[in-house]
């Protein structure tokens, strides 16, 4: 057993024989930053200042060269081989809410795009409705524990009601049962709430907002509960999508507009002409040429790790802080990763 310290807080916790960072701290209550649990996000990327640490189950993809150089690492895959000394963001804010299990029923559910099914559900009988912050995300739990995460697109409600937007993905056994089989009344075993995406309140710099395809569900959680608090920040929404008709917050755009003067809206069509009449490219470039120097920012990304990748180094070359960086991704379920890292030969940790 070995001893990793937070140099920040001074925070100590026992790590186990093979187990990670990331879950010895959860097993602690302590939060430190997680999205996508694989490796491939980068999102739990911390500095290890004193150790040495191993990855025994997924190589760290997210690192790049550079940033393998300066002893960085990621708290989900990193296993001590000795005590370790880190330098880490800790997201207290999400500490005090307990992750649990819990049965729910499907209470609606409606086509906003052609490939995207809004799925609208509630706790079932007897079970105490869930909380949590807004941006953070579900599991859903399936037969033999494998597990599909959902980005929640609203916050907390009074009736317990839970937002998720279900991209269709073509040969997905879940997401084909959401876009067909899966009726109103059917239940869903899920576990929450996850993730540490959620806003960041102790700042009064602007915000900027990134979203790619369905990503824009915990953003538009975050929006929401920034515009619900009277902000005055401003706030940049960038939405990048393939097609028009893959912009279905639209309406609930508008609102968001009505409601908060300084909150503008940029839609991104990747795969679209300029007949559109729509900006044409991807978000993270539009962004970029809108704000070449990002250092008096907060910025919020969630989307695909692809774009993840680039633009958290493109930001953060644009003068961003990397602390001032947030984001979440969710590509791939965890029993389909392994495919993926295997095509990814060549990694030497």
């Amino acid at each position: 057993m070995f001893t990793v310290t937070l140099k920040s807080t001074g925070r100590r916790f026992d790590v186990a024989a093979g187990e990670t960072v990331l879950e010895a701290a959860q097993r602690a209550g302590i939060a430190l930053p997680y999205s996508c649990r694989a490796g491939v996000c980068g999102s739990c990327k911390a500095t290890l200042l004193t150790g040495r640490c191993e990855y025994p189950r997924n190589p760290p993809l997210a690192l790049d060269a550079d940033e393998r150089a300066h002893r960085a690492v990621l708290l989900c895959q990193a296993v001590p081989a000795s005590d370790l000394l880190l330098e880490a963001r800790e997201v207290a804010s999400v500490e005090d809410i307990a992750c649990r299990r819990l049965t729910v029923h499907v209470a609606s559910k409606r086509l906003l795009a052609p490939d995207v099914t809004g799925l609208y559900l509630q706790p079932a009988d007897g079970q105490q409705r869930l909380q949590w912050l807004p941006g953070q995300y579900l599991d859903v739990v399936l037969e033999g524990g494998r597990r599909r995460s959902f980005s929640i697109a609203n916050g907390p409600q009074a009736d317990g009601s839970i937002e998720l937007h279900v991209r269709h993905v073509a040969g997905g056994g879940f997401t084909s049962q959401v876009a067909g089989a899966l009726a109103v009344g059917d239940t869903l075993c899920i576990e929450a709430p996850l993730g540490t995406f959620v806003a960041r309140e102790d700042s009064e710099r602007p915000m900027i907002f990134v979203a790619g395809g369905t990503g824009i569900a915990p953003v538009k959680a975050i929006v929401e509960h920034f515009i619900e608090l009277g902000t005055r920040r401003a706030m940049d929404v960038y939405w990048g999508v393939r097609h028009a008709a893959d912009l279905y917050l639209l309406p609930q755009i508008e609102q968001w507009r009505r409601q908060a003067k300084q909150l503008r809206f940029h839609a991104v069509l990747s795969e679209e002409g300029l007949a559109s009449g729509l900006r044409v490219g991807l978000a993270h470039e539009a962004v970029l040429a809108d704000h070449a120097d990002l250092s008096a920012h907060d910025v919020y990304m969630s989307g695909p790790p692809a774009m993840i990748d680039v633009a958290r180094h493109r930001f953060v070359a644009a003068g961003l802080p990397e602390e001032r960086l947030y984001y979440d991704s969710f590509e791939y379920a965890p029993d389909v990763l392994a495919q993926i890292i295997a095509a990814r030969a060549g990694f030497h940790p």
